[in-house]
């Protein structure tokens, strides 16, 4: 898809707004986080206090510097409170009241993932946090947030915005808790919450407020949810309420069969039929039949006595025509029902995903108890001038100084990259873009990317000459899009890649490698890398791309992810067959060794995901050792809210296709042990899982991969040290200090006849391999063969 979308009244441009009074400031060189700093810009008052979990970063890429500039350059005073302390209430008045608003976001990552590994163990680091500091922030910020800005400032309006609101819009499965719960807006009691990009909503509404407008009256903004009231309740009237199963039918949930129908009745069954599961329907069938009994001539007992017959409704009374979609609203099956139907679940998250095109998505609500959410349609795309318009505000590109000499992780890894685009159409069922940013790509100009390319250079500390990295949430979707604006604009389809690449989508990479070009052109510029994740399915329909990319632009290795090597799973996730990964490392080789370059491939693998079974596992060890990697980072699926594998993963059904009770049921991979196993599959190389490993293969029938040959997948003996615990290839959350060299010496010594396999091996930057060239001078150098990568 892509910014090609075409709309009967199109949006207002971000750059197309009256500024605010208080445009007469200067850009601020940084925004305030503190009194002091307020006085110094001369300001009275903020109009609006961003509250964000993770620290105060000035840059394009972290949440708060984006929207704390892009409103700025609407012309109001904002401020940041970053990482506040969440038990006392003072910290949310150190900037005083805000005078129009309070925005509240979690950070960059949803809280709950960015404090809790996949096993819910809490994580020993942060890297939005100053020094990598743990517990800088609140499980479920947002929503502590959100109920401190309330008690600190009761009337002033809270926004909510963030990728954490934006997954939990509707009831959602909670993995950390292992339920699922309400909508955020009901926990949080936020006023507005905005989802996806907010740069839109964000500018529309404050701009409103800043009018005189209610916070309870402004309900027609795209991308934002708020909860139906009496104040707001009258502006939603003129939509028509829609049940979810005419949108896309449940299946056989339990039906109630009528017991008088009878079966030479072919009228009356076809009705039955043409019921389907709509309970409304049903009961106005029922109603129609109790005002309007039928009464046969020859069913005539006496003249006292008449059996009552049901009348068959009229197929026109139950197939209505829906309405326009602008007027439409989608009605979801309620929170209650979703908490107690797994069911219903999957449905009304099926029907979530079909809702997300912006050119024919409804909006949506979903009953809590005695009140509604309502959920607008998703924002609109912004256009490439709108993108440059973003991208182009005066960030200053560093941690707030007050943070002084502090390292942050997350910064340390882009300050030296560049984003080209937002969105990706994978439509990966375990990945949350989909739900946040979607599948429509915005693409900045040449232009715009090859002036921040020279801002680095000019103004960057310590820059080098390397740019890490060109890329978003993928590396080569800048400027592919659907080939007929019309057709994009009535898509329904979760992916435009699979199965296969839609023979509608335009997949020319010739844009990204002119841009690729022009970049590595640059005065005072010896490298681009590309550091974002590859489609490789994309790739391999262009040769030429992928010639200019290994040739000029993989520092040593590049990372790509196939996931998977068996059909199964791979369906699940929505990924391509490991054919086309095999396709793509033959370009990949046959590229590298022409510019005579020794590079090599990251595979990332993904453990324990819905739809794998234990064969899955097994099959996928025997190729990893057959080509030679070895993966030493492994994580497991991790669930997060509301993504279409969650669902699979809570429900046990498959949303990619209508949900039933006798539909598919989806292979889960649950409790710690066979968890444990699906891990131990990919580091089938490490003598402690050895004994988990003999134990399953005995069972699965396969004792003939035991042995102590290079065919077997794994040995008879147990070195010596080594007792079969399980231990966690995340050894700073779950080992000791020095285990892993305990470990690596136990194995020399005991076991130095075993050698490590060749082909294929590779490193990662978590356990030996060389740090990317990111711009900054290397601790050590040499090249080594890196080693493949297992992700959650």
């Amino acid at each position: 898809m892509s910014t090609a979308y075409t709309m009967q009244t199109a949006p207002k441009a971000l750059f197309d707004y009256d500024k605010y009074w208080a445009s007469c400031f200067e850009p601020a060189p940084f925004l305030p986080m503190s009194r002091e700093e307020m006085d110094q810009l001369g300001w009275d008052a903020c109009d609006f206090i961003l509250v964000c979990g993770d620290a105060y970063i000035d840059h394009p890429s972290f949440v708060s510097g984006v929207i704390g500039r892009v409103l700025e350059a609407q012309g109001f005073r904002v401020g940041i409170i970053a990482q506040p302390d969440w038990t006392n209430v003072e910290s949310f008045r150190v900037l005083g009241k805000p005078t129009i608003a309070w925005g509240v976001t979690a950070g960059n990552m949803d809280s709950m993932i960015n404090r809790y590994t996949a096993d819910r163990k809490i994580r020993s680091d942060d890297a939005y946090s100053p020094n990598n500091e743990p517990n800088k922030r609140p499980d479920r910020a947002a929503t502590v947030y959100c109920q401190r800005c309330r008690e600190a400032f009761p009337d002033v309006p809270v926004l909510l915005g963030g990728i954490e609101g934006s997954l939990r819009r509707i009831a959602h499965y909670d993995y950390w808790s292992d339920k699922v719960r309400r909508s955020i807006l009901m926990d949080s009691k936020a006023d507005l919450l905005m989802y996806g990009n907010g740069e839109r909503a964000i500018i529309d509404v404050m701009h409103r407020l800043a009018k005189g407008e209610k916070i309870h009256e402004i309900t027609d903004v795209r991308g934002t949810a708020f909860i139906i009231n009496k104040h707001n309740k009258a502006s939603k009237a003129k939509f028509v309420e829609v049940a979810s199963n005419d949108v896309d039918t449940v299946g056989r949930v339990d039906p109630i069969i009528n017991p008088y129908v009878m079966t030479e009745d072919i009228d009356g069954c076809e009705v039955e039929k043409e019921k389907g599961n709509s309970l409304a329907q049903y009961q106005n069938f029922q109603k129609e039949i109790v005002a309007n009994p039928i009464v046969r001539e020859g069913d005539k007992l006496d003249d006292d006595t008449q059996i009552v017959q049901l009348k068959p409704a009229p197929s026109k009374a139950i197939k209505h025509k829906l309405p326009p979609r602008e007027l439409a609203v989608i009605r979801l099956p309620s929170f209650e029902e979703v908490a107690n139907d797994q069911v219903l679940y999957a449905h009304a998250n099926r029907i979530l995903h079909l809702e997300t095109n912006p050119g024919n998505a409804r909006a949506l609500v979903q009953r809590h108890g005695e009140r509604d959410v309502w959920i607008n349609p998703p924002p609109i795309p912004l256009t490439t001038e709108e993108m440059d318009y973003v991208f182009d505000l005066p960030y200053a590109r560093l941690p707030h100084p007050t943070y002084g000499d502090a390292r942050f992780p997350a910064f340390d890894m882009i300050k030296f990259s560049v984003n080209i685009m937002r969105g990706c159409f994978g439509g990966c069922t375990f990945c949350s873009i989909t739900e946040h940013e979607g599948r429509i790509i915005q693409n900045r100009s040449e232009d715009s990317i090859l002036r921040e390319i020279e801002k680095i250079r000019d103004t960057a500390p310590n820059f080098t000459g390397i740019i890490s990295d060109l890329g978003g949430p993928t590396a080569n979707m800048y400027r592919l899009h659907c080939k007929d604006p019309e057709i994009e604009k009535n898509c329904r389809k979760p992916s435009c890649v699979y199965p296969g690449v839609c023979q509608n989508l335009h997949t020319d990479h010739a844009p990204l490698v002119q841009l690729y070009r022009k970049a590595r052109a640059i005065k005072g510029v010896k490298k681009i890398l590309i550091g974002s994740g590859l489609r490789y399915d994309l790739a391999v329909l262009n040769p030429e791309y992928v010639k200019e990319l290994v040739q000029h632009h993989v520092g040593g290795y590049l990372k790509i992810a196939p996931e998977h090597t068996e059909q199964g799973p791979l369906s699940k996730m929505m990924k391509p067959g490991i054919g086309t990964y095999d396709r793509f490392k033959q370009m990949f080789d046959r590229f590298s060794k022409e510019a005579g370059k020794e590079q090599y491939l990251i595979p990332y693998f993904i453990a324990a995901h819905p739809g794998t079974s234990d064969y899955d596992m097994m099959h996928l060890a025997i190729w990893l050792k057959k080509n030679g990697f070895r993966a030493d980072q492994v994580q497991t699926f991790y669930p997060s809210p509301m993504a279409t594998a969650t669902t699979m993963y809570y429900s046990g059904k498959n949303p990619l296709a209508k949900v039933a009770r006798y539909t598919e049921k989806v292979d889960i991979v649950k409790g710690e042990k066979r968890r444990r196993l699906h891990k131990a599959f990919l580091r089938y190389h490490d003598p402690n899982n050895w004994p988990l490993l003999r134990e399953a293969l005995k069972e699965m029938g396969r004792a003939d991969l035991i042995g102590n040959s290079k065919q077997h997948l794994i040995p008879t003996y147990q070195p010596k040290g080594t007792e079969g615990e399980y231990k966690s290839a995340r050894k700073k959350n779950s080992s000791t200090a020095g285990d892993s060299v305990k470990r690596n010496n136990q194995q020399t010594n005991h076991h130095s006849n075993q050698k490590r396999p060749q082909k294929g091996q590779v490193l990662t930057q978590h356990n030996g391999l060389p740090p990317r060239e990111t711009g900054e001078k290397r601790p050590f150098g040499g090249k080594s063969k890196p080693k493949s990568k297992v992700r959650g």
